[in-house]
């Protein structure tokens, strides 16, 4: 029975499957040489502040003007002057400002300079910030006001109608006023204080809107120092001051709110370090920044771009990013070339790492982006000055670079692990497929040194190879021919034991036939006739040995002829009619020719075989049944009787030599097994094909002789 099993190379295919492994041992192995990486990034940043910081110590007079006149910054009050990428046109429409609306800030009731609980903002509120472009501090209102007061054209004051009030801090420390105050929409100047004269320093464009009113001003940067206020007055009915709203408190020269402009000196100091692939900030000690370098989308560090510069387009790299990156990218993550950077713009940074490095301790810190694309690292180091933290450096970069040496080290390390997975799996096959099919030789040459009935028929060719296999295919050569020798010798046992025999059993016979002429005792007749039949029982075994060795060795000279099976059939059939009188016999023989090739005579000798085996085992009274029919390319020769069942396990055993199923005690003529072998080397000979069968409804045995039909 067949079994379902796997083969040697299915086996070691199988096997080879833990070659897999390989590729997720050198993933986790990028994976902890990432986190090495990231943290040498890490201590490279704090070394990047380290160095910027160094250029920066011991310099407080680039910090004077930034913090050293407040102990506290509020937002709102104090102004951050932020850097305008280009020059705002003065036309009150305020489309210039349209990308710095998020750092407009908001001035409502809160900042009125008496507070009113049931102020309206539709009464006055405005937006405003103030912006730092070339050697010019631009600034803008979008005032909100329900009843917008011109100044009078007959008046020869500005301020009993709606206008601003600028109070500036000059580098010499003087406070000085300004007031801006128009008749008409377009084009203003200021009014110096308290002379009233123009001042014509500081520009501005006036535009009447549905809500109030827009003014955008542009003053020289060199006229200011750190402190600056503005403060919109909103009058009504021309007699009395409704509201007053201001960014701090423009009277008191010590309540005036600061200003900090981007120090040029610093953004230079840091603009060269831009160039290390990292964003470089300076804070004050009030976290303000003072200057800014550098953009955090190509802030990755020296780690991608060094993988760049060594980048060549070959073959195998573009095969490898049409057919293996697309695999490699379903576990990898490509760094991402655009994300959310919510820092590129601000007045003040904060975060734990800036306000331990403003305590004197360098620290750095990880942050998911907000959209979560990118992870960025930011590290801080404080500036010193008279042992005391003037601000503080902050470099930023991107884990992109990192990312992409640990995917460049991955699709390497994948490349080679696919390589060896490849030729190991292949070299595997071959090697499997080689032992299997030597393993196979070995096995087809055994079986065909070796027939169906275990006789040996051939001999194994020794191999020459040294392996196991070799020496197995030795083994079993040395095996076969000892087997072959020993099989020689059984296979001519009978013959010699019935020629050994035969001179004996003849002597013993004579001198019992001697013996019984001069025996006159009835006792000793009795004896020496039951030792005569003994003989003659004992002759008979011998002649069945020499008849069955003579039939091999005629079989193997017989040369085969053309017959008519049907014929022969036929004719022995009315033989045995004959010989046996008392048996019933139930023929059923097909009237066509049946030619067949063989030698009649050894056909005649098989049926002999099988008729006298049915007479013996048939039950008294019992017909013997036979059969030939011819079918398409065969003929069918049927025997079969009533009798006793086959046993079991006899199988096709029953056709080898020394094999029988009788019963001892009921054996009435010495038998030696060899009627139905005498059998298949007929049919072997005539490469035919005979088995045993139990009948269907188990009353008896049909024996079958199926023989191959030559066509005319």
């Amino acid at each position: 029975m067949a079994r379902f099993g796997l083969g040697l190379r299915s086996k070691v295919i199988v096997l080879s499957c833990f070659l897999f492994v390989l590729p997720w041992l050198g993933y986790e192995y990028v994976w902890e040489m990432e986190k090495y990486l990231r943290k040498g990034q890490e201590k490279t940043l704090v070394g990047t502040t380290r160095a910027l910081a160094t250029a920066l110590h011991e310099r407080p007079a680039l910090f004077e003007n930034a913090s050293q006149f407040t102990d506290k910054v509020e937002k709102g009050r104090d102004l951050y002057a932020y850097s305008i990428d280009n020059a705002i046109r003065l036309d009150g429409e305020l489309g210039d400002w349209q990308p710095y609306q998020e750092l407009m800030w908001q001035y409502h009731g809160q900042y009125l300079s008496t507070p009113n609980p049931e102020h309206d903002n539709a009464d006055l509120s405005f937006r405003h910030m103030v912006g730092k472009y070339g050697n010019y501090l631009y600034a803008v209102f979008a005032v909100r006001d329900d009843i917008v007061r011109y100044r009078p054209k007959n008046a020869l004051g500005v301020s009993r109608n709606d206008h601003l009030k600028i109070a500036i801090k000059t580098p010499q420390g003087e406070l000085t006023n300004y007031i801006v105050a128009t008749r008409e929409d377009g084009w203003v100047n200021a009014f110096e204080l308290p002379s009233l004269q123009p001042y014509t320093q500081i520009q501005g464009y006036f535009r009447r809107t549905a809500q109030g009113y827009n003014i955008e001003l542009r003053m020289p940067l060199n006229m200011l120092g750190n402190k600056l206020g503005f403060a919109m007055s909103d009058w009504d009915d021309g007699q009395q001051q409704r509201h007053l709203m201001a960014t701090s408190n423009v009277h008191d020269a010590n309540r005036l709110g600061t200003v900090l402009l981007p120090s040029p000196e610093i953004k230079r100091i840091i603009k060269g370090m831009g160039h290390s692939g990292s964003r470089i900030w300076v804070v004050d000690k009030h976290h303000r920044v003072l200057a800014q370098s550098g953009t955090i989308q190509h802030a990755d560090g020296v780690w991608a771009s060094s993988l760049q510069e060594n980048e060549q387009q070959v073959a195998w790299q573009r095969f490898e990013e049409r057919f293996l990156h697309p695999l490699y990218y379903k576990i990898l993550t490509r760094p991402p070339s655009d994300f959310l950077d919510t820092l590129h713009d601000v007045a003040a940074l904060e975060g734990s790492h800036i306000a331990n490095a403003l305590k004197g301790k360098p620290a750095s810190n990880w942050r998911l982006t907000p959209d979560n694309k990118a992870v960025i690292l930011s590290a801080a180091y404080p500036i010193w000055g008279d042992d005391q933290v003037l601000g503080a450096v902050i470099a930023e970069e991107t884990t992109n670079g990192v990312r992409t040496l640990r995917n460049k080290a991955l699709e390497k390390l994948f490349n080679v692990i696919l390589a060896v997975m490849f030729i190991g799996t292949i070299t595997l096959f071959f090697f499997a497929s080689r032992i299997s099919s030597r393993i196979r030789r070995l096995r087809d040459s055994a079986e065909q040194a070796i027939d169906e009935q275990g006789r040996v028929r051939g001999t194994l060719t020794l191999s020459k190879d040294s392996d196991e296999i070799g020496d197995l295919s030795r083994s079993f050569a040395n095996i076969v021919n000892r087997l072959g020798g020993y099989t020689h010798y059984l296979e001519n046992m009978s013959s010699r034991l019935s020629h050994e025999l035969r001179t004996p059993v003849a002597v013993v016979r004579s001198s019992l036939e001697n013996l019984q002429m001069i025996a006159t005792e009835p006792q000793q007749q009795k004896y020496l006739t039951r030792a005569q039949e003994g003989v003659n029982r004992l002759n008979k075994l011998i002649t069945t040995m020499s008849e069955a060795t003579r039939l091999e060795q005629s079989i193997s000279t017989a040369k085969k002829e053309h017959y008519d099976l049907q014929q022969v059939v036929h004719g022995c059939m009315q033989g045995y009619q004959f010989a046996y009188p008392q048996a019933h016999f139930d023929i059923n023989i097909s009237d066509a020719a049946i030619p067949v090739e063989g030698s009649a005579d050894f056909l005649a000798q098989l049926l002999d075989k099988l008729i006298n085996n049915a007479l013996e085992f048939a039950y008294e009274g019992s017909a013997i049944g036979v059969s030939l029919e011819r079918q398409a390319q065969h003929a069918v020769l049927k025997v079969s009787n009533q009798g006793p069942a086959l046993p079991a396990d006899i199988g096709e055993h029953i056709f080898d030599s020394m094999v029988s199923v009788r019963e001892q005690d009921k054996q009435q003529q010495p038998h030696l097994g060899l009627g139905l072998y005498v059998a298949r080397l007929i049919a072997d000979y005539h490469q035919a094909q005979i088995k045993a069968e139990n009948l269907a409804d188990g009353s008896g045995v049909v024996f079958s002789l199926t023989i191959k039909i030559i066509q005319d």
